[in-house]
């Protein structure tokens, strides 16, 4: 007997969807089979008219725990993950006390995330200037990928130089591990704000001038090029713009390694949202024209960005304050963890006919794949974790403070409309969110490492 059939649903893979009962075992599925089999099991879930994806990872998340956990914590983080349908969340190094730089570090984060983790978690590696020793101990402790900065970041975290980048991809390459990289020119952005803030008074069209595409374009070419010469792994973080994923995809035609990412707020909003609307719509790259957020939609679909993400990153109201902070002294970072596979389904499936394949792709095997993950995450096929989400393509929503499950309810997302919500998550067998509620138990979520 088997512990659970998810039973008379379209099940969505990369590739296709069909009408199959998917069979549970011990956390892993174990059968799919023809509908109205007879077959018995503990539990019965119908998903009769519904989607049933694979679970959702998020690759670029900041949950912000240990050290500002006032901004987020994984409690409240992982179970926004739960309700909206990502059943492994890739936590950022950085926006933790100490950011995760080395083996203690992150024994420590370990202890201290653990017994709160409604759902799978892994962990991305710091990359700075001070820790290129650690980098291989990290690896060997389970770090998934490796995180630094080409432009300007928080003061407790540190960008790199060129010469610094090339060292770690040399060491990384013994490793056989991938880094990622937020691609903006440090120079031309930190001499744009000076330019902007030597007026009298700035605007938000001076925050996003400050941020000009070609200080992503240059920043992801230089990153790419240092790749292919020394031979190692690379991923574009939250790529804004198709001129970047064009850059990406000639790099990938000729053989480098390179994985690219964009985010939900890339794929929705334009740069008329942070003008009219202000510090909830700052982020880093900045939202970019209506033009290029329909042509960045083509650049997924062909898998060129293999991952779309929420680079969740949450913050205090206040800290989003303009009267206290000013425009460039307001935090930059969207919130949507809870939000980007709702998002993605009714921007990208509803409103611009994609296939809903193209959430397996981009959500579950893309990200597993990317992150070598893949064979225990990633796809609804024997033998992986039994990770699956059931999304109601009929069910209409809107965003509101109320349904966020965040430490601090506030998104950029708020108040968007759509169709298409995750109604169920599974992890590993066990029902963790239904109907905008979690239900799993705290600390079921499992730390994973990447598959060698």
């Amino acid at each position: 007997m088997f512990d659970l059939i998810v039973k008379n649903g379209q099940v969505v893979t990369s590739q296709r969807i069909y009408k199959a009962d998917i069979c549970v075992k011990d956390g892993k599925i174990a059968a799919i089979v023809a509908p109205e089999s007879d077959i018995e099991a503990k539990k019965v879930i119908d998903a009769e008219s519904k989607y049933i994806f694979p679970g959702a990872i998020d690759t670029h998340a900041h949950l912000n725990d240990p050290g500002y956990t006032w901004r987020e914590d994984y409690a409240h983080g992982t179970a926004a993950a739960a309700v909206g349908g990502i059943t492994t969340v890739i936590d950022m190094p950085l926006q933790n006390e100490p950011a995760l730089t080395n083996g203690k570090i992150f024994d420590d984060k370990y202890n201290t995330v653990s017994p709160n983790a409604y759902v799978d978690y892994c962990f991305w590696g710091g990359l700075v200037d001070y820790n290129l020793n650690s980098l291989v101990e990290l690896d060997k402790r389970g770090c998934v990928a490796f995180k630094s900065f080409i432009g300007p970041v928080s003061p407790d975290y540190v960008s790199l130089t060129m010469g610094q980048v090339r060292e770690a991809l040399e060491i990384l390459k013994t490793a056989d591990a991938r880094a990622g990289f937020h691609c903006e020119d440090y120079s031309i952005i930190k001499w744009e704000e000076g330019r902007a803030k030597r007026k009298e008074k700035q605007t938000w069209e001076d925050f996003l001038d400050s941020r000009p595409l070609i200080a992503e374009v240059m920043a992801t070419k230089n990153i790419i090029d240092l790749a292919k010469e020394v031979g190692t792994k690379v991923h574009i973080c939250h790529v804004s713009h198709p001129a970047v994923a064009e850059v990406i995809q000639k790099a990938q035609q000729e053989g480098v390694d390179v994985t690219g990412e964009t985010c939900s707020h890339y794929l929705t909003f334009n740069r008329d949202d942070v003008v009219k609307n202000g510090s909830l719509f700052k982020c880093a790259p900045p939202l970019r024209e209506a033009e290029a957020v329909e042509k960045m939609w083509e650049y997924v679909d062909n898998g060129t960005l293999s991952c779309v993400s929420s680079d969740h990153s949450p913050c205090a109201l206040e800290e989003k304050d303009e009267d206290t902070h000013g425009i460039f002294g307001a935090w930059g970072g969207i919130s949507g963890i809870q939000n980007v596979m709702q998002v993605t389904f009714s921007e990208g499936v509803v409103n611009r006919g994609y296939s809903p394949t193209i959430l397996a792709r981009t959500l579950s095997e893309g990200p597993a794949k990317a992150f070598r993950l893949y064979g225990r995450k990633g796809a609804i096929e024997v033998g992986f974790d039994a990770d699956l989400v059931i999304l109601d393509p009929e069910k209409e929503w809107e965003i509101t403070p109320d349904s966020l499950q965040y430490v601090n309810k506030i998104s950029a997302f708020v108040g968007l409309k759509g169709k298409g919500l995750p109604v169920c998550t599974i992890l590993r067998g066990k029902v963790v969110a239904e109907e905008n509620n979690v239900v799993g138990k705290k600390g079921y979520g499992q730390l994973v490492k990447k598959e060698n």
